[in-house]
């Protein structure tokens, strides 16, 4: 998919983004618990979205002082945001991009790169120039925390996951772009340590939960 192609389907979808928390929400609540948020001064956003995540950190997770950026491709998820996240204007940022994987900002500014369930809509050329920048812009003791569709540890899971690859191959716009896949493939050990790593699974559809800290930064 390209990015143009992705970028019309989330125009689209808009704020009915919102109705895959089913599924999303214990994979992000997992994430939220090993992020260690209230240690963040900075934190950076792939793919904000709706802006909802990006809420409930500035309203509950986050220090009073900590500023917030969050980016994404999508007019309209951009507008979402800005909406949702005005009572913080003074302490966040939201910024559209042309959709390629390269952040204007900073090495070693960012606390925390967030991403969920955006990674699994890119191409793995793109994920690999995804991971590169969160190693450039993430601080010594800083986290990547990541989620995403994956292919399941269960013979369940397996299955629920072979019927999403198949659907994405017929009509990907209908996952909104996204398919399973294994994210811990994606981290070099040589570049990332992993600190936490655990796939979930709510009606049968599981997510692959990581938060990793940069080597070498």
């Amino acid at each position: 998919m390209t990015h143009a192609q992705a970028r019309a389907i989330y125009n689209r979808i808009g704020a009915l983004q919102d109705t895959q928390r089913f599924y999303e929400d214990p994979a992000v609540r997992l994430l939220v618990e090993h992020a260690d948020l209230g240690a963040a001064q900075a934190v950076i956003e792939f793919g904000c979205g709706t802006g909802r995540h990006a809420a409930t950190m500035l309203r509950e997770q986050l220090p009073q002082n900590a500023h917030y950026v969050g980016i994404d491709q999508s007019q309209r998820m951009v507008q979402l945001s800005r909406e949702r996240l005005s009572r913080w204007a003074d302490r966040s940022a939201v910024w559209q991009t042309d959709g390629r994987p390269v952040i204007e900002a900073d090495d070693q500014s960012f606390d925390r790169f967030w991403s969920t369930y955006v990674l699994d809509l890119l191409s793995p050329e793109d994920i690999a120039e995804v991971l590169d920048e969160a190693h450039r812009l993430l601080r010594p003791e800083g986290r990547l925390c990541l989620v995403s569709l994956t292919q399941g540890e269960t013979a369940f899971q397996h299955g629920v996951s072979a019927v999403l690859r198949r659907v994405y191959a017929v009509q990907p716009a209908l996952l909104g772009g996204c398919r399973p896949l294994r994210l811990r493939s994606f981290l070099d050990p040589d570049r990332w340590s992993i600190l936490f790593r655990r796939v979930v699974s709510r009606f049968g559809i599981p997510s692959e939960v990581i938060v990793a800290t940069p080597i070498g930064a």
